[in-house]
């Protein structure tokens, strides 16, 4: 079943990228002693990143090469996708870089307009959605499930609405490195050879990943998940044939769950002798906490999967890496299908 994501992510207001236009052409003319970004990297080939995921398999794929580019990730202090507007910066980093990339999801329709300003008309752009082809997945609301209120009166057709939690299947970033290693490579084609190298050794450890999570699930006691929280898992779910129950979908701007859900929830762990419930890395736990209360036993391990949606340039720096990350989510996983 498809139906409307919460229009206070979805709508990012229009207003705040025509804002920050009017802003980036004011600074065009008043700053004339701080360069831009462009400048800075004058003579390196921009790259424009807006999270996390994306700004790793760059430099990963980069590897030998560094001193030759100029990477940037725009949500670098761990803001949320969902509700992120962008700067004049923001938006004169991406109008001025030769690589973009994005999600191309509901949530950061922003970027389409800030495309609109590009500088550079040889700027080549990598939206995650289309990378993937037709692995994309519909939003669904699954039983149990608490749906979102709909503003009424506007007589919209309803449109498809596709999930766009991507990043979280392994299956998934090894089409959208290959297609980051493509552009790479047309953007310095000297050294193709070694990008498609850092392309071969990277998608090796993610098949080797992928094999280990296909071999402990074939193994596991339990097949099904539930998820007090947000669900942004489709894709990793669907990879290994786990099912799910979870309070909201994994773009919902929701934050109380009703007692209907929460029973519904509680009720699941019982019957399918669950001993976790699971939450994603922002969660304040409250609501998986209700749910465990709601239990027979009341004693279910409350565990954290990690959807990268607030991991910052800092820690990236610091070593942070997605296939870190989803080993990480590998071993939580293992746990709550024991």
């Amino acid at each position: 079943m498809t139906f409307k994501t919460s229009k206070i992510y979805k709508n990012i207001s229009k207003l705040a990228i025509l804002a920050a236009v009017s802003v980036l052409f004011m600074l065009s003319f008043t700053a004339c002693g701080k360069k831009s970004s462009a400048e800075e990297g004058k003579g390196k080939i921009n790259v424009v990143c807006t999270i996390f995921p994306e700004y790793d398999w760059v430099r990963e794929l980069i590897k030998g090469n560094e001193d030759k580019f100029n990477v940037t990730m725009l949500m670098a202090n761990g803001a949320d996708l969902h509700n992120f507007q962008p700067t004049a910066e923001d938006i004169l980093k991406i109008s001025e870089c030769d690589i973009f990339i994005y999600v191309g999801g509901e949530s950061d329709g922003w970027a389409e307009d800030a495309l609109k300003e590009g500088k550079n008309s040889n700027r080549v752009v990598i939206n995650l959605m289309d990378a993937i082809g037709d692995r994309k997945r519909e939003e669904e609301l699954v039983e149990g499930m608490q749906g979102e209120e709909e503003e009424e009166g506007e007589g919209e057709e309803e449109e498809e609405e596709y999930d766009e939690h991507v990043w979280l299947s392994l299956k998934n970033a090894k089409l959208i490195v290959n297609v980051i290693e493509e552009k790479l490579s047309a953007a310095d084609p000297d050294d193709k050879d070694k990008y498609e190298k850092n392309l071969k050794d990277y998608t090796a450890k993610l098949d080797e990943l992928d094999a280990k999570y296909s071999e402990m699930v074939s193994g596991a006691s339990k097949k099904t998940v539930v998820f007090g929280d947000r669900f942004p898992f489709r894709y990793l779910v669907d990879d290994y044939n786990i099912d799910y129950f979870a309070a909201f979908i994994g773009c919902s701007a929701e934050t109380e769950a009703s007692f209907k859900t929460v029973t519904f929830l509680a009720e699941k762990l019982d019957e399918l002798g669950l001993t976790s419930i699971l939450t994603i890395e922002t969660s304040d736990q409250s609501i998986a906490k209700t749910i465990v209360e709601n239990t027979k036993d009341k004693n279910q391990k409350i565990l954290t999967l990690d959807s990268m949606q607030a991991v910052t340039a800092k820690e990236a720096d610091g070593g942070k890496n997605y296939l870190r990350i989803m080993e990480e989510n590998f071993d939580t996983l293992s746990e709550a299908l024991r």
